[in-house]
């Protein structure tokens, strides 16, 4: 079986002289907080497809890619293989948080995620593998 492909975000901002990184609340508990991500479609470049989710997750759009900072093959909790690609984004212009509803459809529809900064990788609990190069971010 091949891989998942799945497109990280690790969308970052300076405020106040300090990196932050945007990460969501999803409105189903046990999805916990997660930084923005999504499967990458098929014969889809993997850049292209973290902008697509980007802006399908988190309305915005004035960002820019920085850099793949890594990539990698994880087990997900179903069992399946993902070969996760993380990026490094930029933002100046934003909000200190909003909500904004999905519309990349699928599983996302008709749900709100609440967007919030955290400034170190330790300042709070991110679903499992969501935050394992964190520390590329915040060193």
């Amino acid at each position: 079986m091949n891989p998942i492909k799945k497109a990280y975000g690790y969308v970052t901002r300076i405020k106040d002289g300090k990196t932050q990184v945007l990460v969501f609340q999803h409105p189903i508990t046990e999805a916990g907080i997660q930084v923005p991500k999504g499967t990458v479609k098929p014969n889809e470049d993997t850049k292209n497809a973290v902008i697509r989710e980007m802006k399908e997750e988190t309305g915005l759009r004035n960002f820019k890619v920085v850099d793949l900072i890594t990539e990698d093959f994880w087990e997900n909790d179903d069992g399946a293989i993902h070969n996760r690609f993380f990026y490094k984004l930029t933002v100046n212009v934003v909000e200190d948080k909003w909500d904004y509803k999905p519309t990349g459809g699928d599983k996302e529809e008709g749900l709100t995620f609440h967007y919030f900064w955290i400034s170190s990788e330790n300042e709070i609990e991110l679903i499992r593998g969501h935050g394992d190069y964190l520390n590329l971010i915040f060193n």
